[in-house]
């Protein structure tokens, strides 16, 4: 009877050893570094445990049943986008069940042109629909607490890295941006550049980002910067091509014809004298930058360089850009002609 009784003690004590061990340990079945699934409505224990067996996320699904009906409410689960680690065990698991944490995931913003692609972008990293992200966006109510408009939407995205909960909503995914963009002002002395420039900060973002889409070198975008300064002072049309790209959508066009400068849209700066509504693209933080520091010059006008290399030549008459001008142009009709006789 004694030999019974120490069996049945053995019996338990492994019993208890295997369940600690598969409750505390290791319980993950994919071998990645970390596994993103998603849980959607409608949630219960049925539900949520099919998902993470259908994914592969668990390797007990029964013990994380047992263990969570013990520990929490299946009925409390929120849906959403979670990640678990690799070593994650049955409580982490459970654990993160119970108090819906979702992980956070890092919201990289690059250049953007459209709302469209800002609705894109959200919805791919979050739980979120990219329709109801663009109607949202593209109404001056919805946008009103963020201080800003459907003109002005991306002044408050400057292209960074942010840290957002997988289940943010929509509103605080826009908050996480606006605090991001109120401390970049508030850095090395951005503000008071902006003022002794005359312009405010959306309208600095807004140049900043005609200036993005001229062109990639960093010695050209100061230079052009001031060229559209000295515009502005001297209240003389910008004529930014980009401008026109905006306003057509179209942003493949390598060459402005005559044709594309009648459009008509509050964007077009061939038609409009001052800045545009609003920005036309994210620009990175060092092209704002450029804009708040460029030199000051005399310089009015500003074209490719025939070579294609992506530099400009600067000049501070029209008699003088029309040489330069009429070069480039020269050379671009020689290249199209050349890439139009290889398609023959």
């Amino acid at each position: 009877m004694k030999g019974f009784k120490k069996l049945i003690l053995f019996l338990f004590l492994v019993m208890v050893s295997l369940s600690i061990y598969t409750i505390f340990f290791p319980a993950t079945r994919f071998t990645s570094t970390e596994k993103e699934f998603t849980l959607t409505t409608p949630l219960g224990k049925e539900q949520i445990l099919s998902q993470l067996e259908k994914q592969d996320i668990v390797r007990f699904p029964i013990l994380l049943d047992i263990l969570y009906s013990l520990y929490g409410d299946w009925d409390l689960v929120q849906p959403g986008k979670y990640s678990i680690s690799k070593n994650a065990s049955i409580w982490n698991i459970a654990h993160m069940l119970k108090n819906s944490r979702k992980g956070v995931t890092k919201l990289v913003i690059n250049k953007l042109r459209t709302k469209e692609d800002f609705a894109k972008l959200i919805s791919h990293q979050f739980l979120l629909d990219s329709s109801e992200i663009l109607q949202f966006i593209s109404s001056n109510d919805s946008l009103h607490d963020w201080g800003i408009d459907t003109s002005t939407f991306y002044t408050i995205v400057i292209p960074d890295t942010y840290e957002c909960y997988k289940n943010s909503s929509l509103r605080v995914i826009l908050s996480r941006l606006r605090s991001g963009a109120e401390k970049f002002w508030l850095q090395n002395n951005r503000l008071e550049k902006a003022s002794k420039l005359g312009l405010k900060t959306n309208e600095v973002y807004t140049l900043a980002s005609i200036v993005s889409e001229e062109t990639n070198f960093a010695s050209d975008q100061s230079l052009i910067a001031s060229v559209y300064m000295n515009r502005l002072k001297k209240k003389m049309p910008l004529q930014a091509c980009p401008t026109v790209k905006f306003a057509m959508r179209d942003f493949s066009l390598t060459r402005i014809y005559e044709k594309y400068l009648q459009v008509a849209s509050p964007y077009n700066t061939y038609r409009n004298i001052g800045l545009p509504p609003g920005p036309i693209c994210t620009p990175e933080a060092a092209v704002i930058d450029r804009v708040l520091d460029a030199p000051v010059t005399d310089y009015l006008f500003f074209v490719a360089k025939s070579d294609f290399s992506g530099f400009h030549h600067f000049s501070a008459n029209y008699t003088e850009h029309q040489l330069y001008a009429a070069e480039y142009q020269k050379a671009l009709d020689i290249y199209q002609q050349k890439q139009k006789n290889k398609k023959l």
